[in-house]
């Protein structure tokens, strides 16, 4: 088993077509990811558009490739890739990241990492929106279709940690031979479970509630779906997903990143 590095990451971006938010994406990691070690892998899905070509000129990162090798489902290609990014970290820590998913907080990573205490194997959030910290919390206290599934039945399970800013240990899933893909032909979404295997053979995890992971990253949800014709969405669904892409593309933030081109070296 190859030797792991401890206290560094290993930052996985699945991209497909996405230039701009993959672009985004990665330099908000390199602006705001200074203070703990890490590399990145991106593995890209046979995009063949600019969206590759970028990612062939930067310099910083491992980019893996999968020429014609992307034939399934959305959920199977996203779960395969962050399982060939899994297969090449050699870090303590893995962390599988979308490529709609920017950072907006220096120290993200660390804080986060810190919670990973040795007998934890992941550490994250569940679904993520724009939606402000009020009404993430409103939501949750006033969601009587989740308290009714609760108490209806022991059985179900709503919650897992997705692989929109998850870390997990890197050891841990190899030595259970865990993967992202998992199930995900049966229509079993990317890495969820994964996450229910970790539970169910005794492994602890720390789930990072909506508002708390809000503070580290934005994610716009499904974007890579409605910006590729070939997925289908509702349409209530793309027309929330472009609103929101805009108003996190026309932030400062999002502006200063994007002008920085000094992140991509």
């Amino acid at each position: 088993m190859t030797q792991l590095q401890p206290g560094k990451a290993t930052i996985c971006i699945v991209n497909y077509k996405t230039e701009e938010l993959t672009r985004l994406c990665l330099r908000s990691i390199r602006k705001f990811t200074a203070d703990y070690p890490y590399n990145v892998v991106v593995v890209d899905n046979d995009s063949g558009d600019a969206s590759l070509e970028y990612l062939r000129s930067l310099r910083w990162i491992r980019l893996i490739e999968r020429p014609g090798q992307v034939v399934k489902s959305g959920s199977w290609a996203h779960g395969t890739a962050l399982d060939l990014g899994l297969d090449a970290a050699d870090t303590e820590f893995f962390v599988a990241m979308h490529s709609d998913t920017f950072v907006h907080k220096a120290g993200w990573l660390s804080e986060i990492a810190a919670l990973a205490k040795p007998d934890v194997a992941c550490v994250g959030g569940g679904k993520l929106d724009l939606t402000p910290k009020w009404q993430l919390l409103l939501k949750q206290a006033t969601d009587f279709q989740l308290w009714f599934r609760k108490l209806t039945s022991s059985k179900r399970r709503d919650f897992y940690i997705r692989t929109i800013c998850g870390l997990y240990r890197t050891e841990i899933l190899r030595k259970e031979n865990l993967r992202f893909a998992m199930n995900v032909d049966e229509g079993v979404t990317c890495g969820k479970q994964l996450y229910y295997e970790l539970v169910d053979r005794g492994y602890k995890t720390i789930p990072i509630q909506p508002y708390e992971m809000a503070d580290y990253i934005y994610h716009l949800a499904h974007a890579t779906m409605v910006l590729n014709p070939e997925f289908k969405v509702r349409k209530r669904t793309e027309k929330k997903c472009r609103r929101e892409l805009m108003k996190v593309l026309n932030s400062y933030m999002a502006r200063e990143i994007l002008s920085d081109t000094s992140l991509d070296k």
